[in-house]
């Protein structure tokens, strides 16, 4: 056999494959794409497709339901998923948000005051930073990034917190560190346009003014901007700190909106939707009338025209033939109703996989799912929930700590150093009938303490003395004393019943 296997290594051979260089063009830049993210969470259906239309360049991007011209008018609809699903998540974490300390705090001081956690109050009141928070939310979920700025301004006497959007907003970086964030505010003078470029740097603030050719121009060619110089504080700390909630794996350092990948999927379904709605408008009832019988206008006498939603219909000749009665025909098509509702479902699960459960926007609950069921549907919420809570207990603290710092420099003070802790509430935690029922077993069973069990049943609803007074009253209520009675005096009440 050994002539037989050299035969075979001589007969086959194996070329390697040459090296070919393969050049792909993105479809969008950085800028382009961000602006189709935050186009898909505003919603509007005419902007959608004047930018698909606008930006299919490609076969892939011509060949998309919102890039396509047909020849008839059809009408085209928005599902409006992504803002639905954004917002909700933002109105899930902002409305978890319970406290932000300063660690001044000692067990059982709750309702103390502390001038730290006062002054901050007052700043977060000035901000409406429940809403600033939101807008960051909402704006880093939907255009990928961006980048809270603080700044000094006579509008308060507190510092001033933003936040500036993926468009508006770029970063400067040595080695994945953060050097420079820069703000970008664009102005209109008649018929041009102007941009200012605020550099947020370790201990300065600069500001640059260009045109629409991007040439530098002096900072008083605008109202708005001819008061702004360039400054310097003490400090090493720069008036600015980002948010990235997800990571692009197209542009190294910058952040990955919500549905960046869910183009495809969300032109797709809302196809389906607007197939949905032709089919339901094409299936409405067609009445064959012939022209003797067309409706007329009272008054001048000319046949009525059709439209196709109160008064439709089609023309057909009048029979000439012997005996034969005109009459209206009716007739109206089936619609596949049950085909439409899969594909629609279908196309909807492929748009929120991964992202969030359909039971959290209340879609395709059954009504024989129980509560454990409908918490297990909610893990792929809680997930999406982890990422954007892990993001903020980073970027909080650092923004709050900053914020206290400008502050500082306002007063004229060496900024002070503050390490403040953000906390957030459970979400999708069991009921209180259910937390009850657990552990009140637990209890039952002794491996659970009262102290344990009224903290676990009350949680931050309570403070730690409300907590106590609740323990102590239960064990008062719970404990008894008897005292034995006398031998004698037993006798002796006896003997006294029986004289009786």
């Amino acid at each position: 056999m050994g002539w037989f296997k050299n035969m075979v290594m001589k007969l086959l051979k194996i070329t390697p494959a040459q090296d070919r260089k393969i050049t792909i063009i993105e479809p969008l830049s950085f800028q382009g794409n961000v602006l189709k993210n935050q186009i898909w969470y505003r919603g509007d259906p005419s902007e959608i497709e004047q930018f698909f239309k606008q930006a299919a360049y490609d076969e892939v991007s011509k060949a998309r339901f919102w890039a396509s011209v047909p020849q008839t008018r059809v009408r085209k609809i928005h599902s409006g998923i992504v803002q639905i699903v954004i917002d909700r998540l933002k109105d899930i974490v902002v409305a978890d948000l319970d406290s932000i300390d300063f660690g001044e705090k000692k067990k059982g001081d709750e309702d103390t005051k502390t001038p730290i956690k006062d002054l901050w109050d007052e700043i977060a009141k000035d901000n409406d930073f429940e809403d600033i928070l939101g807008q960051a939310i909402q704006g880093a979920l939907s255009s990928g990034d961006g980048a809270f700025k603080i700044s000094v301004d006579e509008v308060s006497k507190y510092p001033v917190i933003e936040f500036y959007e993926a468009d508006s907003v770029d970063f400067n970086t040595k080695r994945g560190r953060i050097q420079e964030i820069l703000f970008y505010t664009t102005y209109t003078k008649g018929n041009k346009d102007y941009r200012l470029q605020e550099t947020y740097g370790k201990g300065y603030v600069k500001y640059k003014l260009f045109s629409e050719d991007g040439k530098e121009v002096p900072l008083n060619t605008l109202e708005e901007t001819a008061n702004l110089i360039d400054v310097t504080f003490a400090g090493d700390f720069i008036m600015g700190v980002p948010l990235k909630i997800f990571s692009s794996t197209k542009w190294k350092g910058r952040g990955k909106a919500l549905f960046d990948s869910k183009t495809d999927d969300i032109d797709a379904l809302d196809e389906v939707i607007s197939q949905w709605l032709d089919a339901v408008r094409s299936g409405r009832v067609k009445r064959y009338i012939p022209e003797d019988l067309i409706p007329r206008n009272p008054n001048t006498g000319e046949l009525m025209e059709s439209n196709p939603f109160d008064n439709q219909f089609i023309k057909v000749g009048s029979s000439m033939a012997e005996d034969d009665k005109s009459k209206i025909d009716v007739s109206q098509p089936d619609i596949a109703f049950e085909a439409y509702v899969s594909s629609y479902a279908g196309w909807l699960d492929l748009v929120l996989q991964g992202i969030i459960s359909p039971a959290t926007l209340g879609i395709d609950l059954k009504k024989t799912d129980n509560a454990e069921s409908q918490r297990e549907k909610e893990k792929v919420t809680l997930y999406t929930r982890g990422q954007i809570i892990n993001a903020l207990n980073k970027t909080i603290p650092e923004l709050v700590g900053i914020a206290m710092m400008v502050y500082d420099t306002m007063q004229g003070k060496a900024p002070g150093e503050y390490e403040a802790s953000v906390k957030f509430g459970e979400y999708a935690a069991p009921g209180f009938d259910t937390t009850v029922e657990v552990v009140g077993k637990a209890k039952t069973y002794g491996i659970m303490s009262t102290e344990k069990c009224v903290d676990e049943l009350y949680g931050d609803t309570m403070t730690d003395k409300e907590k106590d007074d609740e323990v102590a009253r239960i064990k008062a209520e719970n404990s008894f004393s008897t005292t034995e009675p006398l031998i004698n005096q037993d006798d002796n009440n006896s003997d006294g019943d029986m004289d009786e």
